[in-house]
């Protein structure tokens, strides 16, 4: 793929920008993205001093709990010269019925960007259609944008490129196979997932991202069957059967989903040196056996750090 040379363009397109999902970016900008991604982590394992935000103070509107996704912000915050306030639903009045329109004005005037961590992509839309300020999805229930950064940041590491390489995503058609395919689609890389009937991913993103892959040569591949999805990938990724908010279809999904976990059988379809990516937290015997995630072939804690520095470099880039 070809990649805009002028980073000084891409770096005054960027600012003040919202990152609500990765649809709206360009391959250009999310390559310069996970490239500096890439260097603000070589400058924090240096220790060189990068505090761009300094003076600077990022809101975390926080629906729904976090571990990576609470500490990665608030430790990529501080790093960067800045300052980050937590939210929690309880702590705010748009936990009380303010509507969000009202929090997000209020926000402008004290903070200079905010992440949500929410249920309904809605509030994420809504927030950022009515701040001054950047507005960062940190996860919704039809994205999760950082989290792909980091993954796909991971893959550049440890296969030094990523214009033809295969993702086969198994299990639940979710926010992080939605995020995972666009990002896919934007970036030349293939995509195929396997979901059991009733689980697939959206039928509208699909759509989009295959009319995206058309443009870069990626290829997208929504399957019933595992060991085909699976078939000579480069990177194996999955994630829980029941996510946050669907705890009560927990014995449903199981059931669904019981020829659905990455083990050491389905893995031998896979290239030999293929990558096992999950988003974390895991259920260790459920949608990936205990070799398979604490195998030779498992990246998820580099996928897990990674966090940090994806995300300093969103934050660095917009606000």
């Amino acid at each position: 793929m070809a990649i805009a040379a002028n980073k000084e363009e891409l770096a005054a397109q960027l600012k003040g920008r919202d990152f609500l999902e990765l649809l709206d970016y360009t391959p250009e900008e999310i390559r310069y993205l996970l490239d500096l991604a890439i260097e603000l982590k070589r400058k924090q394992k240096a220790g060189e001093v990068y505090q761009p935000l300094k003076g600077k103070t990022l809101g975390m509107i926080f629906e729904k709990s976090s571990t990576r996704t609470r500490v990665s912000f608030e430790v990529g915050m501080f790093q960067l010269g800045g300052h980050a306030l937590f939210l929690s639903k309880n702590d705010i009045q748009m936990g009380r019925g303010e509507p969000i329109r009202d929090t997000a004005q209020v926000m402008s005037r004290y903070l200079d960007g905010m992440i949500i961590r929410t249920f309904g992509h809605r509030n994420v839309v809504e927030l950022a259609r009515n701040s001054t300020i950047p507005v960062i999805n940190a996860l919704s229930d039809q994205s999760h944008p950082c989290q792909v950064m980091a993954d796909y940041q991971t893959a550049l590491e440890k296969k030094g490129r990523l214009e033809g390489l295969k993702v086969a995503y198994i299990g639940d058609g979710n926010n992080m196979a939605h995020s995972l395919m666009i990002g896919a689609g934007k970036l030349g890389m293939h995509f195929a997932s396997a979901s059991p009937e009733g689980y697939d991913p959206d039928p509208e993103i699909v759509k989009l991202t295959k009319e995206i892959a058309s443009e870069t040569g990626s290829r997208i591949d929504i399957l019933r069957d595992p060991r085909e999805a699976i078939e000579n990938a480069d990177i194996v990724y999955t994630d829980v059967w029941a996510s946050m908010g669907f705890e009560e279809e927990q014995k449903q999904r199981e059931k669904a989903f019981a020829n659905y976990q990455v083990n050491e059988a389905l893995a031998k379809y896979a290239k030999s040196d293929y990558l096992f990516m999950h988003c974390l937290p895991a259920h260790r015997g459920e949608e990936v056996s205990e070799g398979v995630i604490d195998g030779p072939h498992s990246v998820i804690f580099d996928e897990a750090e990674n966090r940090l520095h994806a995300q300093k470099a969103i934050m660095a880039a917009i606000m």
